[in-house]
This record gives structure tokens, sequence and C-alpha cells, in this order.
């Protein structure tokens, strides 16, 4: 029993115990989330293991705004903003074209290109104009069959080159880990000469194939007004949510040697700096 005496400071203690035990539950219950949507099956970008270098970034951003990281999975196809974003199952969204549409837009913290990737021992084409083109298997990532495609695809198809190209589904088998590495696997297995796709891919798969791999960005740059071959990316809130940008932003900006880290760690060839990457392996 506790003394007479004591019975004051006694109950004082339990009461600030108390106080403090509903102050951590109470900030427990507060913690900030911030729930972003991403790719289950998409590597290099994400993965539901957390392995992607957009896993990577969000995790870091998280972090320096002392939030839960939480995910909304949905494999990054058509309905993938509007069920995701704009239905408000999450706030966030990594890795989107700067100029996007329908939502808002950070600044860009990278900027990349479609790439050519070949065998390290065969010339790599200099263009889209490189008769190279016309001679060998070249494979190009299709998205369907109701006219809207890659890039790479139009940009062969407006030169007559179709009769040598194969197409390589953009979503793949989603029973397949990371559908859309088929491409690269193709060229490391001779079953193509040449692949186009978008570099971060390119960059990263062609490091990790048992025959050696060279990745050169596509030129030109912007074949005619109407289709750019490099884009710069960033990260997607809603379109009233400009308090969420700016925070994200900040955090992009004292960030950003780390994420440079991070993109140079998957090999995604870069346009707004020197990459480190050369497309080979070590």
């Amino acid at each position: 029993m506790v003394p007479a005496k004591n019975r004051g400071h006694f109950f004082a203690r339990c009461a600030g115990t108390i106080l403090v035990a509903a102050l951590l539950t109470a900030g427990a219950a507060e913690a900030r989330e911030l729930r972003v949507c991403a790719d289950p099956n998409n590597l290099p970008f994400s993965n539901d293991k957390g392995e992607g270098f957009e896993n990577k970034i969000v995790d870091l951003i998280a972090r320096d705004l002392n939030a839960m990281l939480s995910y909304t999975w949905r494999a990054q196809r058509r309905g993938f903003l509007r069920e995701g974003l704009k239905a408000e199952t999450c706030d966030l969204v990594p890795g989107l074209p700067s100029n996007i549409e329908g939502v808002r837009t950070t600044f860009p913290y990278y900027r990349s290109s479609y790439v050519f990737v070949t065998r390290m021992d065969e010339a790599a084409p200099q263009s889209f104009n490189d008769a190279v083109l016309r001679k060998v298997k070249v494979g190009v990532q299709l998205v369907g069959d109701d006219g809207w495609n890659t890039p790479p695809a139009h940009a062969l198809s407006k030169r007559g080159i179709v009769e040598n190209v194969r197409g390589f589904s953009l979503y793949g088998d989603y029973r397949e880990p990371n559908p859309p590495a088929r491409i690269i696997e193709a060229v490391a297995d001779g079953t193509i000469d040449v692949a186009i796709a978008w570099g971060p891919l390119g960059g990263y798969f062609a490091t990790r194939e048992s025959a050696p791999l060279k990745v050169t960005p596509v030129r030109p740059l912007f074949d005619g007004p109407q289709l750019p071959m490099a884009w710069d990316i960033s990260m997607a809130v809603r379109k009233e949510d400009d308090a969420l940008r700016d925070e994200i932003e900040g955090a992009l900006t004292r960030l950003k040697p780390q994420i440079d880290a991070i993109l140079d760690e998957y090999g995604v060839p870069r346009l707004d700096r020197p990459s480190k990457h050369t497309g080979t392996r070590p």
C-alpha cells in the first residue's frame, strides 16, 4: 500500500504516465501517411518487394516528411491514374511525364530518352535514319491495336521500316516477373539484333543479361514536333493538391544527391546530367 504521505506524488506520477501514454497513442493515431500508387511488377521502376528505384525514392521522401509510406498496388496501364490517384486511393504517383494532363506534377527529378540496345560486338544504329535499321531484326514495344503506340514504333513506321520489326507488348504477360524486360532478353539471346526501349528499362536490364549489351540514346530526340523521344519525369498529385506538391518538391530538392545516386545505381540513362552508366556490365 502506498503510505498516505506519498500518495500525492504516487498519483501525480500515475497521472503523468497516463498523460504521456495518451499523447503517444494520439500521436500514433495521427501519424502522417504518404499514400503512393505504384505497379507491383514493373522493375526497374517498382515492385511489391520495394526493389525498384521509384520504391527507393518515395521511401526517402516519406522519411524526409516524417510520414509512414503505404502503397496502393495497381498495374500501370490504362485506368491507372483514374482508378488510383483521381479516385483518392493514393495521393502520390512517381515516375510520370512532367507535362501529363489531368494531374499536378512536380518539377522533374530526371530526364531520359528511348535507347537502342544492341549486343556489344555489333554496331549500334546512329539514328532512326541509319540504314542498318532496315537490315537487322528490330524489336520495338507496342501498346495496342488502336493506333496509340510508343514513339519509336511511330518513328519506324513513318520510315517504312516494318517488315523486319518485331513487336513486344509494353504490358507483356503479367504472370511473369517484369513483363517489359522480354525485349531486352531478346537482344541477349539473338532473337532480335536491336531493341528500342525506354531508357531506364534498357539501362537496367542490359546490365543483367549474360551477354554484354550496349545502350545508346536514340537520335533524333525529337522526330518532328509531335514525336519526342525524351521526357522529363516528375511525381504527380491531384490537381488541387498544391500543398502536397510543394512538400514533395521541397523533399526532391533536399534529397537530390541521394536520388541521383539511386538513379545511377539502377543504370538510368540521364540527359539532364552526365550518366555514370555505360550500358555494359561492370
